[in-house]
């Protein structure tokens, strides 16, 4: 790519991309104090310049419909086209939600809720979390309000020590003190030290299954029996619900708040900063709790329901982020019962698929059969050669594809990690390239460390320092005379 398109002193002096006539309008007055004392120090360019300048900027973004991106725990699945038609019809894109016309709209909502519910064993829905972060926030204020309810101020959430970094985040956030429960060697909940840790004071054990090694909780009923003994309350995270979505449920396996990625599971877009979607659902006991307004149906039609004196209140403008549950609903609705376990099917195969034709190259740190996806280690090749997973994750670039997360899940539990989920959209041609790929990089690794330290060599930024940046961003541009 050309190093011209980083250039960002562009333009000259009175060059402008559009021209206004003068439309003899009265100009009004600006007070003295508010006036600047000169010009904003503004780029002055065309409008073939600017056009040109992020296009190029565009074209350097690694994305779902450009390359392979198998970003494990992140599900980075295709976004099916007709959903964005859908979500555009302008009779739903331009519905105002205070319109008298919007029963349509809580219509899809029901029907999206009955979705979900039958997907994931649940008992009512709120659509209003913005993301699956925030869903977790909601989640856990509904455990919370349930256990405030009935008189218990409990103080402690329990968390594998491979959950989402987002889990202890929620926790914290809604009030409650962490407490890690170790993983065995195959990776899954060591059940000896959940019974060592619960007590009366837990008020949930946060969990996901399959869980961040991609290795299904095989003790899952059991687990659920040693929370539910002691009070507790489970909470099913949903990053992971693509590995049996139509194969079995979290709330049949004693899950009684779940958060849903509609961005994952659901292929609607994902990043970007949103807008996302990350419906929570609930077991019977705690659907008093869930957030005003609820959507309900009636002989009438469908009317939302604010007349809830037990909710934990509002957390979304309206209803949620609208779009994406027409977005989700398109692809509920193509697919059917039936497409949902073909889904999870294919995807739990492409992983497996990799899973075994790297084996002989990369150390697995967690030898269960992994579901969805794998995690691989790095610490052959870092012992070996001094090549760590960055290096790695750096060079897989130069082939055109977007690294696996790394260092995910941590270097505590396990060292060098490379979490790889191609999901189930990726054809085998595809998977092979990346195979081949990954294969090629670790015998690079023994023949020239060097190429992998130095690593991506044909972007138009080389290896950036990722830790001043996130710490020092630059995020406006200044020109040259600042």
């Amino acid at each position: 790519m050309s190093q011209d398109l980083l250039i960002f002193e562009r333009g000259a002096p009175g060059r402008r991309c559009v021209t206004f006539p003068d439309a003899g309008a009265i100009p009004v007055p600006i007070p003295e104090s508010m006036r600047r004392d000169q010009a904003p120090a503004l780029p002055e360019v065309s409008e073939l310049e600017m056009v040109r300048h992020y296009v190029g900027l565009s074209t350097m973004n690694f994305s779902i419909d450009t390359v392979f991106y198998p970003l494990g725990s992140c599900t980075m699945k295709y976004n099916p086209k007709v959903h964005e038609w859908a979500a555009r019809v302008p009779e739903i894109g331009g519905l105002h939600p205070l319109s008298e016309a919007g029963g349509p709209a809580l219509e899809v909502i029901w029907e999206m809720e009955q979705i979900l519910k039958a997907v994931s064993g649940m008992d009512g829905f709120t659509f209003q979390p913005a993301a699956g972060a925030q869903g977790e926030f909601v989640g856990i204020s509904l455990i919370a309000a349930y256990h405030r309810a009935r008189g218990n101020q409990k103080k402690v959430v329990l968390i594998p020590d491979s959950a989402h970094g987002t889990n202890p985040a929620t926790a914290a956030m809604c009030g409650y003190t962490i407490t890690a429960i170790q993983s065995t060697d195959r990776g899954t909940v060591d059940v000896e030290d959940l019974k060592a840790h619960m007590n009366d004071e837990v008020a949930a054990l946060m969990l996901t299954n399959p869980n961040t090694f991609g290795v299904f909780e095989d003790e899952i009923l059991e687990i659920a029996e040693v929370v539910h003994g002691g009070g507790g309350l489970l909470y099913y995270d949903g990053a992971n619900l693509n590995a049996f979505l139509g194969q079995c449920r979290p709330g049949d396996m004693g899950f009684d708040v779940v958060h849903i990625n509609l961005h994952k599971t659901f292929t609607t877009p994902h990043g970007g900063g949103g807008p996302g979607s990350g419906p929570v659902g609930v077991k019977e006991a705690l659907f008093p709790y869930l957030p005003t307004p609820v959507v309900v149906k009636g002989e009438d039609g469908f009317w939302l329901d604010f007349d809830r004196p037990e909710t934990i209140g509002k957390v979304s403008t309206f209803y949620g982020n609208f779009g994406m549950v027409i977005r989700a609903f398109v692809y509920a609705k193509m697919l059917g019962a039936e497409g949902m376990r073909r889904t999870s099917e294919m995807a739990v195969l492409n992983a497996n698929y990799i899973a075994k034709q790297l084996d002989p190259y990369y150390d697995r740190p967690k030898q269960a059969q992994p579901m969805h996806e794998v995690v691989f280690s790095a610490s052959r090749q870092k012992k070996e050669h001094g090549v760590n997973a960055t290096d790695i994750a750096k060079r897989l670039i130069d082939y055109g594809m977007h690294p696996p997360t790394i260092y995910f899940p941590l270097p505590n539990v396990a060292p060098e990690t490379m979490l790889i989920e191609p999901t189930e959209t990726e054809s085998r041609e595809q998977i092979e390239v990346f195979v081949e790929a990954m294969i090629q990089i670790a015998r690079e690794a023994g023949d020239d460390p060097d190429l992998l330290h130095n690593a991506p060599h044909n972007t138009p930024v080389r290896r950036l320092d990722e830790a001043t940046a996130a710490r020092k961003p630059v995020l406006r541009w200044r020109p040259d005379s600042e």
